[in-house]
Parts: C-alpha cells; structure tokens; sequence
C-alpha cells in the first residue's frame, strides 16, 4: 500500500434557494490536478443531504445531472488515495452520522495515527465500511459530537488534540452549516473565497475561487476553524503552534501556478527558484526547455536571470494525467511514453539546459534525457527547482520509503550518470527557502532533511520506526538504480 499525495476540496454556502451544484462542479474541474482517481459532491436542501459520486474525473459527471442537483450548500472532492483502495466506496464526500444527525466530510491529508484510533473506536464497538482514515476522522468527529451534546467547536477542538497529521477538512451538515479545518501546523493548503454577496467559498487552492467568478478572502489560519453560511464567516483558532510546517512540494509541484497558497503566488516562487537555479549552478547553452508542465515557472526564471532564450522543445499529450501521481511504478514507466514526445527542429545539435521541478526516482527524467538525444540534443544540462529528496514522507507524498527515491543512496554525479545527463544541478534547501519567502523553520522540510515536526507528538520514534507504523516497507539495502 502506497501513501500518495494529494486531494482536492471545495466548498459553497449560498442563499437558498441557489443551486450550487454547478458553481461546485466547476471548482472541482479546477481541482483536478489534485486527484484522478474519483470525485464526488454532497449537497443539503430541504430534502436533506444527498451525495453522488464517481470513480475518475469530474467530468464522468453529466452536465444533465449537475444542473438537476438541488442545494444551497455543498462539498465537494477529487480524490488521490492516502489509504484504502481504488473503490467507489472509498471516493468522497464521506456520509456518516452522528445520533440522529447527518453529516459529509471532505479531506485532503494523511493521518498518521489513524490505525490507532481506529482499533480504540473498534473496541468502542463503531463499525467500519472501509480502510481509510478518512471514516476514521468521520467516526471519531461523530463519537465527539455526541460526548459535547453537538458542541461543533468544542469537538473539533477534542478532533485536533486525537489527530496525528497534515489535514484539511469541509465537513457539512444536513442544516447546511459548513465548517473548514485545517491542522494545527499547516501542512495542508486550505483558504476562503467570496463568490458574491450571499455565497462564500473554502478550497484546497484559490485557483478554484477564480474559475467560480469569486475572489480568494484570506487563507484558514492552520489550527482554525471556520464556519462558513451565506451571508457570514465565523474563524474560531482551536490551536495554535508556534512553529508551522508548510509542505515545500506545494509550492515546488503539487499545486497549479496561477494559485495563491498562504499569501504566496505559486507562479512566481517557480519563477524565483527558477532564477536562484541559474546563479547557483549556471550552463553554457543555446537554448532552456522546461519539463511541461511544472516545470514551466523555474524555466521562466533561469531564462530571465541566465538571458537564454526559452524553447518548447517537448510536447505534451494533454490527456494523459501526471505520471508522479499513477498508482503503480509500471503505469509510471508506460504513460511517460505516451506522455512527451520531443522536437527534433528545436533540439537537434543545440546544447540545452532542462528545467524540471524535482526527481523523485528518476524514471521520468532519465526517460525524458534519452528522449531528448534520440532527437540530436549535443548537451543535456538539468537543472532542478526542489532540493534532492532523501527522507520519506508521511503527510501524504508519493514516496514514503526511502527505497524509491534514488538521491536517498546516491551522490548527485551517481545521478547525473544514471540519468544520462551532461550535468546535474540541484536547488539548495536555503535558496528554496528564500524563494518562497516562508522562514525555513516554518515549512516541512521534512524529505529533505529528516527534520519530522511530528516526530515529538509521535514520542521521537526514528525514521524506521515511522515506516513501520505507516506499515510501509523498511528501508532496504543499497541497490543499484
């Protein structure tokens, strides 16, 4: 079983008698970068809550379909698993009930203890559909509703003290209140939009805001709750630490560029590593080709700072999703074949210099490098925007063991020759830092550095000890890659 990284979450509160069903649907395609594997939406109206949801895109959903859905609240998800399966009965929202009560829950994030309280709620006789820790958090949330009489915040205040992990959550009740968490350290994206004068909004990424003809408010304080309805928003700080752990690879990858995360511009902290990338480890060449599409930001910045004119030199097939985020490492190898195809008239005989945002295993690029000499390419000089990744993750990222990331047991020129470059440059963890503009005590460096902010609440237990209690494979033996 493979921890991965990420999901999408949306949600609207509107005047009834809107529907918001179409306005959610758009905020979810707009999300569709944060999980391929299912999506769902649930919204309330008189007629109480009612959920439908599909396993693969958004659009499986029919036109017909969400233009019928009542509701003047709503959540909505795309999912790309953490835990559990690839079923139907895993996508979300997730319905589940407390009394005589109803309620949905969204979630993006990765909870590390969830096998824990899971076997505690299984002594206390709650039953379980499935494998996620996304139930898990749904049953816990309902036991805690029913100890505090339905005291929304004083539960969610109990939730945050159990949870171990980087999450954030929409959860939605059938009086069409809707709350937004976001953990404690803020791990996870999650922020407020405005839709109109009765319609307010929460998202994974403010890009969602903007497809929805709205205006991104302010982002959820991590360890905030905010309760959202139509015509009002209502932020109450459940906890809050000093130190915070914004997740690096947000910024470096996983969200889109025209996004604002935390008060920062996705787009042009691209631009800024892109830039850092070129004083730091400068190439003599004619041309820049970015790494579509992630690479796209970086490459901006290293042509503005280095005066290299920046080329399209790989094309990419837009119906093929991110190989980063395919279940398996064969779909990995096989749909990066399908994925980019080079240019010879742009690539033959010149001396290029690639950008590309991170190297997880080194399928992708050392695929990407062949493809490029089997074109004429004199030189292949890579340059990467993100650190080298040596340390597993457990907030959600694809690579929880270290055996799947190759710069775990190899120096940078082991890398270069594997990949078949002319030379390898990487990012530094400081000049990363600088470029988002966030104190690098206040993100999750965590792959990078071994530095785990949720080590003291897991009692300081040693990275083998993590794998272990994620049941992931321990770290094996140096092998060849």
């Amino acid at each position: 079983m493979k921890v991965k990284e990420a999901c999408g979450v949306v949600g609207i509160s509107a005047v009834p008698p809107t529907r918001v069903a179409p306005q959610m649907y758009v905020g979810l395609l707009a999300l569709q970068h944060r999980g391929q594997e299912s999506s769902g939406l649930c919204t309330v109206s008189e007629e109480g809550l009612e959920s439908r949801r599909r396993k693969g895109l958004v659009s499986k959903f029919s036109g017909t379909e969400i233009d019928r859905r009542k509701g003047w609240a709503g959540i909505g998800h795309v999912r790309y698993s953490t835990t559990g399966a690839v079923r139907l009965r895993e996508a979300q929202p997730f319905l589940f009930s407390a009394g005589n009560t109803r309620l949905a829950l969204a979630f993006n994030g990765t909870i590390a203890n969830y096998r824990v309280l899971r076997k505690e709620l299984r002594r206390e006789r709650y039953k379980f559909l499935t494998c996620t820790d996304t139930e898990t958090i749904a049953q816990l949330f309902a036991a805690k509703l029913r100890k505090t009489g339905h005291d929304y915040i004083s539960s969610f205040e109990s939730l945050m003290e159990e949870l171990i992990g980087g999450y954030s959550l929409a959860i939605l009740n059938e009086k069409g209140d809707l709350f937004a968490v976001r953990d404690p350290f803020g791990f996870k994206p999650l922020c407020l939009g405005r839709l109109s004068q009765e319609s307010f909004s929460v998202s994974s990424e403010s890009v969602a805001f903007d497809t929805m003809s709205g205006q991104l408010v302010r982002d959820v304080k991590p360890g905030e709750v905010v309760k959202v309805n139509h015509d009002s928003v209502e932020g109450v700080q459940i906890q809050k630490e000093e130190r915070h752990a914004h997740c690096m690879f947000e910024y470096v990858y996983f969200s889109r560029p025209d996004s604002v995360i935390d008060g920062r511009s996705v787009y042009q902290v691209r631009q800024r590593l892109g830039r850092k990338l070129a004083k730091i480890h400068p190439a003599k060449a004619d041309l820049i080709i970015p790494v579509p599409d992630s690479g796209r930001g970086a490459a901006t910045g290293f042509s503005i700072e280095s005066g290299l004119p920046i080329r399209e030199g790989l094309m990419k097939n837009r119906y093929i999703g991110r190989t980063f985020i395919m279940p398996t490492q064969g779909f990995r190898e096989f749909s990066v074949k399908l994925k980019l195809n080079p240019v010879r008239s742009v690539v033959e005989g010149k001396n290029i210099v690639l950008v590309d945002d991170s190297i997880v295993r080194g399928t992708t690029i050392k695929h990407i490098v062949r493809l490029l000499r089997s074109v004429g390419a004199k030189s292949i000089h890579l340059r990467i925007s993100c650190p080298p990744i040596i340390m597993p993750c457990y907030m959600g990222i694809d690579f929880p063991t270290r055996r799947e990331l190759i710069a775990a047991d190899y120096s940078v020129e082991e890398i270069c020759q594997y990949i078949g470059a002319d030379s390898l440059g990487y990012m530094s963890v400081d000049g990363l830092a600088e470029a988002i503009e966030i104190p690098r005590n206040q993100l999750c460096l965590a792959c990078l550095t071994g530095d785990y902010i949720l080590r003291e609440r897991l009692k300081g237990q040693s990275v083998e000890a993590l794998e272990t209690a994620f049941s992931r494979r321990l770290p094996s033996p140096r092998q060849e890659p």
